[in-house]
Parts: C-alpha cells; structure tokens; sequence
C-alpha cells in the first residue's frame, strides 16, 4: 500500500490520534483524507475534507459508503473508553457501548468500505486497536474485551479481505499523550509517532505494528504463554 496519492478514510478524526492520523497522511502525500466525525469541524489543511459519520449510526457509515467511492485506504481509529469496575453497577450498559463503538463501528465500516477498497484496486485497512487487546487492568475489563474483539475481528478481516488484495494492519501502543489519558502520570507515546509508525506499517505490508516497549513486552509475554500482569492504570 503506497500513501502517497491515496485516497484515506479516517474516522474518529476530530482531535487526539485521529487528528495526528490525519495530518501525517496529508505529510506522506495522500491525494485526499476524509476527516471523518459524528460533528466534523471544518480544517484549514489542505486536501482534508471533513465528512459525517458516527460509526455507531448505520445510516451515516452508508451514506458515507456511497458518497466516498475513491477511498483506497481506511482508518478505523474511533474507540470510547469508559473507565468502570465490573461490580459498579450498569457495568453491561457502559460494556455495551465501549463494544458498540469499538468492535461493531470497526465491522460495520469495514463491511461497508470493503467493497469500495475492492472497486479501487485492493487497498488497506488500518486499524487503531491497544496493548488491551491483551491485558485487562482493574476498571477496563469491558474496554479491554472490546479491543480483544476487535484484535481478533481485524484477523479475520486479514484472512476474508485478502483474496481481493485488500491488506489488513493492526496498530497496538501502550498510553498515547491524547485526552483519553491525560489524567495519567505516566510515561506515554505522543499521537504523532503512533500515525507514522503506524502508515510506515502500512505501506510495509506489516500485519501488525507494535509501537512502544510496553507493548512488544506485553505481546512477546503472550506468545510464550505467560501470565501477563496487567498496566495498574488503564490505556488507549
């Protein structure tokens, strides 16, 4: 997959990772990105197009399917955290919209957006996932599951998507400096080396791209089948 001239998706694109996404495609020379957001903003860099789109909300993922026909290389960064206890009570509410977002909004752009990729050639999918696809810190457990999902969804994308050139990549990284940590006293990745990390993974055809220390650690532990005691503080 080539960046440059490319035509991108990206959703989720309004701030944090996203923006950073965003901005290092336009640097790598996509011909044009799609900024996609439930509120898009209008954005002064040139060949950004701002569009509508809440991964929740099938109506807007079609419409955006129909009116985006030139998209040779999707994003899938939206993901919502929601930071509670499984004996907190309406533990499966806030369960169900981490998992609403993050595994069925990734699915649901991706079915939609798979045949557009396969009318233009192939082309990628990216997608944003975390070390918690692995691991599940105390007050996560639900946000970790959806990402295990949504790990094991972009597998079976890989494998289903292939036949018709399309590639697949995962991005993993420990905490990145954006809002969704921001509370957090810790060591953290800053967004604009996760998105050029993460499009030189890309364009090397990598299956996966493991962006900081913490996180090869974390995957190298679970290959060898240890026990892998979680971050005490929750991630991206």
């Amino acid at each position: 997959m080539n960046i440059q001239q490319s035509v991108a998706l990206v959703t989720g694109a309004s701030r944090g990772l996203g923006l950073s996404i965003v901005k290092a495609l336009v640097e790598r020379g996509a011909r044009k990105v799609y900024a996609a957001a439930r509120t898009p903003t209008p954005s002064s860099i040139a060949g950004v197009v701002p569009v509508v789109l809440d991964v929740t909300k099938p109506d807007t993922i079609a419409a955006a399917a129909r009116e985006l026909g030139d998209v040779t290389l999707v994003v899938n960064n939206a993901g919502v955290l929601r930071t509670r206890r499984l004996l907190a009570g309406d533990i499966v509410a806030s369960a169900r919209e981490e998992f609403e977002t993050n595994f069925f909004g990734l699915l649901a752009v991706s079915e939609a957006f798979a045949p557009v990729l396969a009318k233009n050639g192939g082309g990628a999918i990216l997608n944003v996932l975390s070390v918690l696809s692995w691991v599940a810190p105390p007050g996560s457990a639900t946000y970790c599951a959806s990402k295990a999902a949504a790990w094991a969804l972009t597998n079976g994308l890989r494998a289903e998507l292939e036949p018709q050139g399309t590639q697949v990549t995962a991005v993993h990284a420990g905490y990145i400096d954006t809002d969704m940590v921001r509370e957090l006293d810790v060591p953290k990745v800053r967004p604009e080396e996760v998105a050029r990390l993460a499009l030189e993974g890309v364009e090397a055809g990598a299956d996966e791209v493991l962006v900081d220390e913490l996180t090869r650690r974390v995957k190298d532990g679970l290959s060898r089948g240890l026990y892998l005691r979680p971050p005490s503080k929750p991630t991206r």
